[in-house]
């Protein structure tokens, strides 16, 4: 693993070319907040904010999530992957947060994690963005760049990325940081073609350098 004057270092450079980073899921309210990271599970921030207007216009709360008719939620979200358990969890998630919260999204990881559908990815995405409280939600994306920069071990788990990434990373830029290394990894070092030879990192990237000895080899 490279050390933490480098990890500093690479995040620099990425600060740099993301210097405005930050969460792409619409929403107004904490609530909605949670209810968009839920349905993004497995797929795309784009195709959650198409279905989340019309399902946010008419059940824009915990209370009117609650009651609303499962076919009806279905059916408002029927265009994302797995939208029949997403349905439910949502419902059930609304339903946890009035009976169990007093109708008050908790601020806390392991009180999040008691809700329908939220594991600790979605619970560190609404701490840090719906509360600002230091939290690294670890994607495909953060993963994959954290791994090709070993920053963390290539065999690391997704808890062991996350907790990799808090010891080498200051807690008042923890948020921060996750949301550039998801911009990186989404815009830049994407998984099936990173811009390996425009890319400011490619001196300390071992991955990106084999990869361009690669490309190079090709073309003779």
């Amino acid at each position: 693993m490279i050390s933490v004057e480098k990890t500093r270092i690479a995040l620099e450079e990425m600060y740099k070319l993301f210097p405005n980073a930050y969460g792409e899921l619409d929403h107004e309210t904490p609530f909605q907040l949670l209810i968009a990271v839920i349905l993004s599970a497995q797929a795309t921030d784009v195709s959650v904010n198409k279905v989340t207007p019309s399902l946010f216009a008419d059940f824009p709360t915990a209370e009117k999530l609650a009651e609303a008719p499962i076919e009806i939620i279905m059916e408002k979200i029927k265009t994302i992957g797995l939208y029949r358990n997403k349905a439910k969890n949502i419902k059930q998630c609304a339903r946890q947060i009035i009976d169990d919260f007093g109708g008050v999204i908790p601020q806390t990881r392991e009180g999040l994690m008691t809700l329908a559908g939220v594991g600790r990815k979605t619970a560190n995405v609404v701490l840090g963005d719906a509360f600002d409280i230091p939290a690294i939600a670890v994607d495909t994306h953060v993963e994959r760049v954290s791994k090709r920069l070993r920053i963390c071990r290539l065999n690391a788990s997704v808890l062991e990325v996350e907790e990799t990434l808090m010891r080498k990373v200051p807690k008042e830029d923890w948020v921060k940081m996750h949301h550039t290394m998801i911009f990186f990894g989404r815009y830049h070092c994407t998984a099936r073609a990173p811009k390996c030879a425009d890319c400011p990192l490619l001196s300390m990237c071992q991955d990106g350098k084999i990869r361009m000895r690669e490309l190079a080899s090709k073309k003779l």
